[in-house]
């Protein structure tokens, strides 16, 4: 298992409704995250900055890299792309972050 970490950007005002989408999320894409390998994911949100800051686990056969080929990825992109800031394709900004420090 590998555990990844990257942060996103939230806009102004769409705090109630990025969190209200995820509620709601499609069965067919928590069906694709889960047939590529994503055993575990969390996003959380920093209140001032709206940085979303998100945590997954990942086993050592994932497939993530071919999630982006999916047109459910896609639909989930277009869907959530006026709530963070996105790239030219509707995917999320992402940065991804460095471990500096673990406590096993």
């Amino acid at each position: 298992m590998e555990k990844i970490a990257f942060v996103m950007q939230l806009k102004t005002g769409c705090e109630k409704e990025y969190a209200s989408r995820h509620d709601a999320l499609w069965p067919d894409l928590h069906a694709a995250l889960k047939d590529a390998g994503i055993e575990d994911y969390s996003i959380f949100l920093h209140p001032h900055t709206l940085q979303l800051f998100a945590v997954l686990w990942r086993n050592d056969a994932h497939t993530m890299d071919s999630l982006p080929k999916l047109e459910v990825m896609k639909r989930w992109w277009a869907y959530m792309a006026d709530l963070m800031e996105t790239n030219e394709d509707n995917s999320p900004v992402v940065t991804g972050l460095e471990q500096v420090f673990h406590l096993p």
